[in-house]
């Protein structure tokens, strides 16, 4: 865009998580684009081959998609993340109690030892560098939403962590239009993501 301002779908006061509950289409996709390859990770370390991880992955979606509603994040480690995560192990385990996972009957020591070896939830590092990857994959996602150098700017002092008296002269800016360009899209994503990254 060239207003350097949010678009008029991004620029009311709810999040994603909030329009995607009101059946917004748009906030669907960033949810599924920031979300998806994640959920895909977690499906392929419970060994999983492609086919049946994209499946699973869709699945997780369904139900995303009947119960978001129901999601809180109100109370003390509430996260969006471990919800989905939760959904996710559910449908892995789903598959695997169903016999999918392999050519013999289901319920037998082998899928009693798949079932006990699914990937718990991540370490606290683990959960910070997920947190970190779905921050940078939201801003990409974002960034459509800016003007190109607004988004620049922001990029440069955010990521780059470079200072913003150096950056305001790259871009023949004052010091003063360069705070306030990496303050709109700090504000921007902050309201866009509200729910969505907390661990």
């Amino acid at each position: 865009m060239s207003s350097g301002t949010p678009d008029t779908a991004s620029s009311t006061s709810y999040s994603l998580l909030q329009r995607a509950c009101r059946h917004d289409p748009r906030a669907w996709q960033r949810i599924s684009d920031l979300y998806v390859p994640l959920v895909y990770g977690w499906v392929r370390k419970s060994g999983l081959q492609e086919s049946d991880a994209a499946d699973i992955v869709q699945e997780v979606f369904q139900s995303l998609a009947a119960r978001l509603e129901t999601f809180r994040h109100d109370r003390p480690g509430d996260s969006f993340r471990g919800w989905l995560y939760t959904i996710t192990r559910n449908k892995i385990r789903d598959h695997f109690r169903n016999g999918a996972g392999w050519p013999g009957a289901a319920g037998g020591t082998a899928a009693n030892v798949q079932l006990r070896e699914l990937p718990a939830e991540s370490s606290e590092e683990e959960a910070d560098q997920l947190t970190a990857d779905l921050a940078r994959r939201a801003a990409e996602l974002m960034k459509v939403d800016f003007e190109q150098r607004t988004w620049q700017v922001f990029w440069r002092i955010v990521v780059d962590q470079a200072r913003p008296a150096d950056v305001a002269e790259e871009f023949g800016m004052s010091a003063a239009a360069v705070y306030q360009a990496k303050s709109r899209v700090l504000r921007h994503l902050r309201r866009e993501l509200d729910g969505l990254l907390d661990g």
